[in-house]
């Protein structure tokens, strides 16, 4: 049963275009801000966990710091390798300056 967990007053901290990694019950979380909306997937690139909070981020799609893989993150579905398998998603809930997460 999934479960919301609560993140705390990082909303201002990452900006439109930006990410951040926060850790959410022992495990390490990339928040990115898409346009004002925050999505959330695994901080750690699949191929070779690389840092995806560094990445660069291009309208929904991370591009992994270190050999390039990309995630679309509002999905974690891998878009680009060398990457071969998706990360996972997890839903963000915003309470007014709260970040919410949804966790499994």
């Amino acid at each position: 049963m999934a479960r919301l967990v609560r993140m705390g007053d990082i909303k201002d901290q990452i900006p439109v275009g930006g990410a951040k990694m926060v850790e959410v019950e022992g495990k390490q979380i990339a928040i990115f801000n898409v346009a004002g909306t925050y999505h959330a997937i695994d901080e750690l690139c699949t191929h070779r966990a690389g840092p995806l909070s560094e990445g660069e981020i291009r309208e929904n799609v991370v591009t992994c710091p270190w050999h390039r893989a990309q995630f679309d993150v509002t999905t974690g579905k891998c878009l680009k390798g060398p990457a071969a398998k998706d990360v996972a998603c997890y839903p963000i809930k915003v309470e007014g300056n709260t970040l919410l997460i949804e966790m499994p």
